[in-house]
């Protein structure tokens, strides 16, 4: 029986969508400056060619100036580097980012890491990290997806968490950590799971807010979710399914959705929960790295 209320990310990131595009002519208005996005891209990797166009498109719509750099599979790293060299030193643009995965053949951390912090809207430089762990949020670009993820639990518990306990599921620098950092500030209690931990469905029934980041489908099953908690799906997984005897591709999330809705108080569906709002947030980050850039 069904009784979780869905959290419609692609509704929320709509709704902030409309705020960023009034905050960009409204700064273009005052100061001249229109926020500028550069995304980078290296190889021919199908799911990222998706999420690059995603996020051009929603650019775009947000009126940014969008800039897209394609680089052929066999780059060298030096040209990657130097790309970016140009990009951070291009006053024109306020976000750069790098689509992941890269070609085997590069150094993710070092070309990560070249991008000049005020312009690392993925909030993955480590200076950008270190002011998360430490909990100064104000200069800090913070990883979009988590903080697309705290605005949705947010909606449902509000901004103070105190007395409530968080459990995350996946401990990825881009996903799990930031989770928690964000989670702590907000008061939560924060427990951080991963493959090693023992009695994990026992861990993840404390949770009055359930995120599920391993990308493993339908890992986490119903039992696992305490009665009234929220459940965030971080999961994206292609799996292949029948239908009427044809296979195809299908979307489905790191929770078992349609068990998991038996016990939950609110939960996000897969597709159209977090991965609106990580492209959301993205151009949140871009603004606000062009405001910044415009009070320089």
């Amino acid at each position: 029986m069904a009784n979780a209320s869905i959290i419609d990310g692609k509704a929320k990131a709509a709704e902030l969508s409309e705020e960023i595009s009034a905050k960009t002519s409204e700064l273009l208005e005052r100061t001249g400056v229109k926020p500028g996005l550069a995304v980078v891209i290296v190889g021919e990797d199908p799911a990222s060619q998706v999420y690059v166009r995603n996020k051009k498109r929603t650019a775009e719509a947000c009126g940014f100036h969008s800039v897209q750099h394609t680089l052929a599979e066999e780059s060298s790293q030096d040209a990657v580097l130097s790309l970016i060299n140009d990009l951070n030193n291009d006053a024109a643009i306020h976000g750069i980012l790098v689509q992941l995965p890269l070609p085997s053949h590069l150094d993710e951390l070092t070309i990560t890491q070249s991008i000049v912090p005020e312009k690392d809207v993925d909030g993955f430089h480590f200076k950008n990290i270190g002011m998360l762990t430490a909990g100064h949020l104000d200069g800090a670009f913070v990883p979009c997806t988590p903080a697309g993820c705290m605005l949705m639990i947010e909606d449902h518990l509000g901004k103070d968490l105190s007395g409530l306990n968080a459990v995350i599921i996946g401990r990825s620098n881009i996903v799990g950590k930031p989770m928690a950092s964000l989670l702590l500030k907000a008061n939560a209690t924060v427990t951080i799971c991963h493959s090693r931990t023992k009695n994990l469905p026992d861990v993840a029934r404390n949770a009055d807010i359930l995120v599920a980041a391993v990308g493993r489908p339908k890992m986490v099953g119903g039992d696992w979710v305490k009665p009234g908690a929220v459940v965030i799906d971080v999961g994206i997984n292609r799996i292949q399914v029948e239908v009427e005897g044809e296979t195809k591709n299908k979307l489905v999330g790191d929770v078992d959705f349609e068990a998991a809705l038996g016990n939950a108080g609110a939960i996000t569906p897969v597709p159209g929960g977090v991965g609106p709002m990580t492209i959301v947030m993205l151009m949140a980050n871009t603004l606000q790295s062009a405001e910044r850039a415009a009070a320089r």
